[in-house]
């Protein structure tokens, strides 16, 4: 039997017949899935199971999916999708707000939600848990970036952030001074064509920094150039 460590995704859903096709796409591609018919159950699974992502259906009684993700990113920061009605747009706002790295809209495209799952997993496993290959730390001001323990400190102290936060400021801090695009920002961290990513883009933004900055809304580091994008300022 081989060694290598099976990928398991944690699939949380109320509507059953949903769960089961996603867990059948997943397992097509090779992955274990588990599955959480409601947000006391995913976090259970996550207690007793070694979880690499989760899908998250934002929709659910009792404890849903904004309630359950912030309940999980007290203690972990592995990648989450969300699952959400077309007309749910606040709920997808709000569930990247909480800490979800993407999301996917139902009726949703079998061959779309693989696709999210491979980048978010590709992603984490680089950003989270790669080896480091070489010595890199990337600073501006008290704003320190190792990229070696993946590890981003503020005036010394560490910050918690998701795998997409943390490209997204890597991406930016490396290049100081250089003002991107939201198109370039997603394109370069996402590693997909760029399809209207600005609320995505600008969620993320914010959740950084209200991580990094003393006052968010007067940021020192982390800037939008109006009309262009965001930069990371030399400081």
């Amino acid at each position: 039997m081989s060694g290598k460590k099976q990928t398991t995704i944690l699939i949380v859903d109320d509507d059953k017949a949903i769960a089961d096709a996603v867990a059948f796409y997943l397992k097509g591609e090779g992955y274990d899935t588990v599955m959480a018919y409601d947000g006391i159950e995913a976090l259970n699974a996550m207690k007793s199971c070694d979880i690499s992502l989760i899908i998250m259906d934002i929709m659910m009684p009792g404890l849903d999916g904004i309630q359950t993700t912030l309940r999980i990113r007290e203690e972990h920061n592995i990648p989450i999708i969300m699952l959400s009605a077309k007309t749910e747009d606040y709920d997808k706002i709000m569930g990247l707000n909480v800490g979800a790295d993407d999301y996917v809209t139902k009726p949703f495209n079998p061959l779309e939600l693989i696709a999210r799952v491979k980048s978010q997993l590709r992603r984490y496993n680089y950003l989270g848990s790669a080896a480091p290959v070489s010595d890199k730390v990337f600073r501006t001001g008290g704003l320190e970036i190792n990229d070696d323990s993946r590890t981003v400190t503020i005036d010394g102290e560490e910050v918690s952030l998701t795998p997409t936060e943390y490209g997204i400021l890597k991406l930016l801090t490396e290049n100081a001074g250089r003002v991107y695009s939201i198109e370039q920002i997603y394109e370069a961290v996402w590693n997909e064509e760029a399809y209207n990513p600005e609320n995505t883009v600008a969620v993320h933004i914010r959740r950084i920094r209200e991580k990094i900055e003393i006052d968010p809304k007067n940021p020192r580091y982390l800037k939008v150039v109006w009309g262009v994008g965001y930069k990371v300022e030399k400081v």
